[in-house]
């Protein structure tokens, strides 16, 4: 059933219902007050009668039989509008006798209280009367004497009045059904026209097939609005989730085609190694160690081709939900720790300032500075002497650039400022290089990652080559609840162009 359908229905029952609560309470009310009129009607015309009923019974313990039907003759037609009835009692439980009564009253038989000093409703044969009671007393020697005034008023005029008013009330109400079923339709129809509107907008969109999405322009209807945002809301998080699964798709075969490009060679280079130790069992003991060496060499550099490769991957597909605050001067600190146990003869000095804290993804974070400081040890050293390395991380200085700055220098050769941009593409490096040719490549998608820059310059204070990284610190409060919005670069591992963007491996 239609949203305009139910609210026409809904508005056809229940304006009839109010109509008719509305009338039971008018009802009510109108009978209360035609009661009170009846009342006060008898209340006065009991007052007017009283003094003639005293006189009625002062004449019939007199004796005087004249006197007493004058009297008689005057009481009732003092009562013609209403009903009378004049009773003595002996004031024992002898039943009072009936001295004079006329007009509409109830039958002798029907039961009436003892007394009743404010008017009461007695009903008798399916007509009803109200009746008020006043006490007359006697006179002269015999003042034990007493009788009682009943003064009735038929509830036929009330009542005639009253079904009136019901009857109206029931007409009105049959009236305003059809009428507010009709009219509330109408009304509900224009009213629901903005969510027809956005329905049959919202019908033709197919996200699977086309790349429309809704337009909706603000109707100043809360409900429809608040709608049509919530459905731009999902298409959006469709299409980012469609996005994040052609990533994800795209990046997994771009790491099976680049794994199976990059380890042909060394597998071949290998099996050829295997080859010669296979068919000279006797070869000599210097060149088998030679050989050995290569295979030992090339398994090396295969198992750090293949996890390069999946940090590569891991950085593309990771999810914002996976950052957290992170304490980069920590970091650090335990970074260079583990690169003193694994390089025991490179000299490596520090300068962090504490407590800097940042916004980030803490395996991805400490696998670029692993990255870069390992780099430094490997490339950054002279022949025959050992590396040196100098490490810093400070803040920027400035308040309004909340930015953290770690320097990697080292005493090495040097690159060429032409080449410097190439060093952060994959597979970049030096012929007698141990490495895959993914560390700063790992360095330049991380620190993307984060939103950072990183730049290549020379040593300041000598030669050797100087890496910079600056990271924002949006994180620096350990109740940062600021959600990180992921860079468009997604790319790193297929090296496919991102939105129509030209490839920037450096990001500084």
């Amino acid at each position: 059933m239609r949203l305009s359908t139910r609210i026409a229905v809904a508005m056809g029952v229940a304006v009839p219902l109010l109509v008719l609560g509305s009338g039971a309470l008018l009802l009510r009310l109108v009978t209360h007050d035609v009661h009170a009129e009846q009342d006060a009607r008898l209340r006065e015309r009991a007052a007017v009668l009283l003094p003639l009923a005293r006189g009625l019974l002062r004449s019939e313990d007199g004796g005087r039989p004249r006197q007493t039907a004058n009297q008689e003759r005057r009481l009732l037609a003092a009562g013609l509008d209403v009903g009378v009835r004049l009773t003595t009692a002996t004031g024992g439980r002898t039943p009072g006798r009936v001295v004079a009564e006329a007009g509409p009253r109830p039958a002798d038989t029907v039961w009436l209280p003892p007394a009743a000093l404010e008017p009461v409703t007695v009903r008798s044969g399916g007509h009803s009367w109200r009746a008020l009671s006043v006490q007359v007393g006697g006179a002269g020697a015999k003042a034990a004497r007493h009788g009682t005034l009943w003064v009735f008023s038929s509830g036929s005029a009330g009542n005639a009045e009253i079904d009136t008013v019901q009857k109206r009330f029931l007409l009105v109400a049959l009236i305003t059904a059809p009428l507010a079923g009709l009219v509330s339709l109408a009304i509900a129809e224009r009213a629901t026209l903005p969510l027809r509107r956005l329905q049959r907008r919202a019908g033709g969109l197919d996200p699977g097939t086309s790349t429309a999405r809704l337009d909706h322009a603000p109707s100043r209807i809360t409900e429809v609005d608040d709608l049509a945002g919530t459905l731009q809301t999902v298409l959006s998080r469709y299409d980012e989730q469609a996005a994040r699964t052609r990533e994800a798709l795209a990046t997994a075969r771009a790491f099976a085609a680049t794994a199976s490009h990059e380890l042909r060679t060394p597998l071949m280079g290998m099996q050829t190694n295997l080859d010669v130790l296979t068919d000279h069992p006797d070869l000599d003991p210097a060149e088998r160690a030679e050989i050995l060496d290569d295979l030992h060499s090339g398994h090396q550099r295969l198992m750090g081709l293949l996890v390069a490769l999946r940090a590569l991957a891991q950085g593309d597909l990771v999810e914002a939900d996976a950052f957290g605050v992170v304490d980069l001067s920590e970091l650090v600190a335990v970074a260079v720790a583990d690169l003193a146990r694994h390089h025991p003869s490179a000299q490596v000095t520090t300068q962090l300032a504490p407590g800097l804290r940042l916004h980030a993804w803490e395996p991805g974070l400490r696998m670029a500075v692993d990255n870069l400081l390992r780099n430094a040890v490997v490339h950054g050293g002279r022949p025959g002497a050992p590396a040196r390395v100098a490490v810093a991380l400070r803040p920027s200085g400035r308040p309004a650039d909340p930015v953290a700055v770690l320097t990697v220098d080292d005493d090495g050769p040097g690159i060429a400022p032409e080449e410097r941009a190439q060093v952060f593409q994959r597979f970049r490096r030096r012929p007698d290089s141990p490495g895959s040719g993914l560390g700063l490549t790992l360095v330049a998608q991380q620190i993307a990652l984060h939103r950072g820059t990183v730049r290549i310059t020379d040593r300041p204070d000598g030669p050797g080559t100087r890496i910079e990284v600056r990271l924002p610190r949006t994180g620096d409060a350990a109740n940062d609840t600021r959600t990180l919005e992921l860079p468009l670069r997604r790319d790193w591992l297929s090296e496919l162009p991102a939105h129509g963007r030209p490839r920037n491996p450096a990001a500084g």
